[in-house]
């Protein structure tokens, strides 16, 4: 058990590291309180209509399909740490001009839509540029483990986060519940000051005349060239649309299906939060770049799970099949994470992974709407199944694409337990 334990969190071992994971968990925190928070206050606002939710998520992350490209640009040019201090101080003051809103009491429905787009324009810096830089906190060899954890604490502060909100919602009402979340958004700033720069693991940045070679065309056209990058954010931006939307879809569930309070929601959270920690965590002892097979059998969990949750008719049943669901869309995306960040070249790394950032979160400004039309117009639990089974047939597609691509075959085996394994051509 102790050599287990040392090799999860072996990552946690490095200052930065450690500095970097600290203030990103209190950070998320927060974060998560806030999107509970502000999705119960939306609702409130525009009498339960899941299309001003819908509307809302998709302005959180418009700048995210505008922006997350340059951003890539950025993090490739100039000094991430530096674009990290600069990104979190602008979301804590945005965090805190919207809590005084809500506590004054004089928040209006526009005023959410206005710092919702505001705050996704610090997001869209941020996330590609925080992305790129956990490979200079820990090095290459310790990068899969970094990122496991990284993930574990985003869906642990996930898990937090909305349970906490429910409950202090039905205690203190919104606007208490906005300012502590505001207030936890500093714990970066202080983190990224604390944080040693001789102990980072990168090589000194060159001239600025020869870092404006680093155009977002170049890093379009290094991604285009290889496949095995192309086949995970092909299934992310598709499953992103469709079913990664559980920030709207669990919301409008639980309010306008269960009839549910704040503190039942933020169940239906927690629920989904506690498996994807697990998936979170199933891959942290990943040493290597993750095989295409594993992430394809993920994305065919995940939209097998996704279908089943907007199938299942009683809220207990719900709550019963999200942590499932969590823990293969999680392991899902960590596993085309890794394979994307362990295959690319360093000189790329900020602007191939502001592309995954943008196929991982800026899908959401296309899918919400739609989403929360559909929930409106037949029920949350339809928006929720009709986007696990296109999930499931992309995913699908994309096994029996590489199957035939590789001229290799999937087998059954019962024995000591069911497993599907791939047998490829020389084996047989």
């Amino acid at each position: 058990m102790r050599a287990k334990l040392s090799t999860t969190f072996q990552s946690l071992t490095v200052r930065n590291y450690r500095l970097f994971a600290t203030g990103q968990f209190i950070k998320l925190i927060g974060v998560w309180m806030m999107f509970t928070t502000q999705d119960w206050l939306v609702l409130d606002l525009s009498d339960n209509s899941a299309s001003a939710l819908g509307v809302v998520i998709a302005l959180q992350f418009t700048p995210v399909l505008l922006l997350t490209l340059l951003s890539g640009r950025l993090a490739d040019r100039y000094d991430k740490r530096v674009l990290l201090f600069i990104a979190n101080c602008t979301w804590s003051l945005l965090a805190l001009g919207m809590s005084v809103l809500v506590i004054t009491g004089v928040v209006q429905l526009w005023h959410v839509f206005v710092f919702a787009g505001l705050l996704g324009v610090a997001n869209a810096v941020e996330t590609p540029v925080r992305q790129s830089f956990v490979s200079e906190l820990v090095g290459t060899p310790l990068l899969p483990n970094a990122l496991a954890l990284s993930a574990a604490t985003f869906n642990s502060a996930r898990i937090i986060g909305p349970a906490v909100a429910g409950v202090a919602i039905a205690l203190f009402d919104v606007g208490p519940v906005f300012l502590v979340s505001a207030l936890s958004s500093i714990a970066p700033v202080v983190c990224v000051v604390l944080m040693r720069a001789t102990e980072l693991h990168r090589e000194e940045l060159p001239p600025l005349a020869e870092r404006g070679s680093a155009r977002v065309i170049d890093g379009l056209r290094y991604v285009a060239r290889r496949s095995d990058l192309v086949l995970p954010m092909v299934l992310m931006s598709v499953m992103g649309l469709a079913l990664f939307n559980f920030q709207l879809t669990l919301s409008a569930l639980a309010k306008t299906t269960f009839n549910t309070g704040a503190a039942s929601f933020g169940l239906f959270t927690t629920a989904l939060a506690v498996g994807a920690l697990a998936g979170a965590l199933a891959g942290s002892g990943r040493r290597s770049r993750p095989s295409v097979w594993t992430v394809l059998g993920a994305a065919v969990a995940t939209g097998a799970c996704g279908t089943l949750v907007g199938l299942a008719p009683t809220y207990w049943l719900v709550v019963a099949l999200l942590p499932l669901t969590g823990f293969f869309m999680v392991f899902f995306a960590q596993a085309s994470n890794q394979r994307v960040q362990l295959g690319v070249d360093a000189a790329f790394r900020g602007r191939v992974m502001s592309l995954w950032v943008l196929v991982f979160l800026g899908t959401n400004p296309v899918g919400a709407p739609i989403i929360g039309w559909i929930a409106e117009r037949y029920g949350a639990g339809a928006s929720i199944w009709i986007g696990g089974l296109i999930s499931l047939a992309t995913a699908g597609t994309a096994l029996i694409w590489q199957l035939h691509r590789t001229g290799t075959r999937l087998r059954l085996r019962i024995l000591p337990l069911p497993r599907f394994y791939v047998v490829h051509p020389a084996d047989t």
